[in-house]
């Protein structure tokens, strides 16, 4: 923790399981993570639509989403939460993305307004790393 971000309130991030897609074994792995390194983190469970997540997001006034994802359908809910997240003047929410994501997926996520997305195999330092950096960003910004 830097003299910039000490007596801030932890990140707040949500980890959610989007549609019929009921392995969450990584998802709880990530939220396991990134809650032993001191973020507050809300799992929303499986079989999430994207409103559900959405209002998740709003009611916890989260910092950051994380969408989970190994069911194939990751571009349409990733599409939908980002259109979401716009709608609600939510843009300051990271929006991360994780899961079985073909390589060639990644620039079409990024491009909706997904900030980063986290392969198979990732190392959960990374994504600690990762979250904790760019969400302070956004929050002292």
């Amino acid at each position: 923790m830097t003299s910039a971000t000490a007596g801030l309130p932890p990140l707040k991030v949500v980890i959610a399981k989007p549609g019929l897609d009921g392995h969450d074994r990584g998802a709880k792995v990530v939220a396991r993570a990134l809650r032993d390194s001191g973020m507050e983190v809300v799992y929303t469970g499986i079989y999430q639509s994207p409103e559900s997540i959405l209002r998740a997001v709003v009611q916890e006034d989260a910092d950051v989403l994380g969408l989970s994802s190994l069911s194939g359908a990751h571009l349409e809910y990733a599409r939908d939460l980002c259109a979401l997240l716009k709608e609600n003047d939510r843009q300051d929410v990271l929006f991360v993305v994780g899961g079985t994501i073909p390589p060639e997926d990644a620039d079409t996520l990024k491009g909706y307004g997904v900030h980063e997305v986290f392969g198979p195999g990732t190392p959960t330092a990374e994504l600690v790393e990762y979250i904790s950096s760019n969400a302070r960003q956004a929050r002292l910004a």
